[in-house]
């Protein structure tokens, strides 16, 4: 009997310890950020980070940069399928969990990674590691 009992508290709490585990896995992290691009509630955050992301990449690979004034248009859009054409993405212009976690993983460690700042408004399946 108390065999069953220990057990059945081992379970519970492994059970406990592994939703905390993967409640804690997406809090704060950018699964929960939107989509960026035309016809999504682009946040001016959320623009500002693509924008300077992609800047950095932009700058290494010597291509010109676009403003980081937080509005979407068609010069961030046109930046957003030259980055995404670069790492292979199919240039849609959109930035999903797949170009987010591109461009958090490309772009400035400042303020990209799952540390920077960047990683709360930038859609990500938070696949990256640091």
């Amino acid at each position: 009997m108390r065999e069953r009992f220990w057990r059945r508290g081992f379970a519970v709490a492994a059970a406990a310890a592994l939703a905390a585990t993967l409640s804690t896995g997406t809090a704060g992290a950018s699964s929960g950020a939107a989509w960026i691009g035309d016809g999504y509630p682009n946040t001016p955050q959320g623009v500002w980070c693509v924008q300077h992301l992609a800047n950095h990449v932009a700058r290494q690979q010597g291509r010109a940069t676009v403003a980081e004034d937080k509005l979407w248009g068609p010069r961030t859009k046109a930046q957003v399928q030259w980055f995404q054409s670069f790492v292979g993405v199919t240039p849609d212009g959109i930035v999903g969990p797949f170009t987010g976690d591109n461009l958090l993983y490309r772009g400035d460690p400042g303020y990209g990674g799952t540390s920077g700042s960047c990683f709360a408004h930038i859609p990500s399946d938070s696949g990256l590691t640091d």
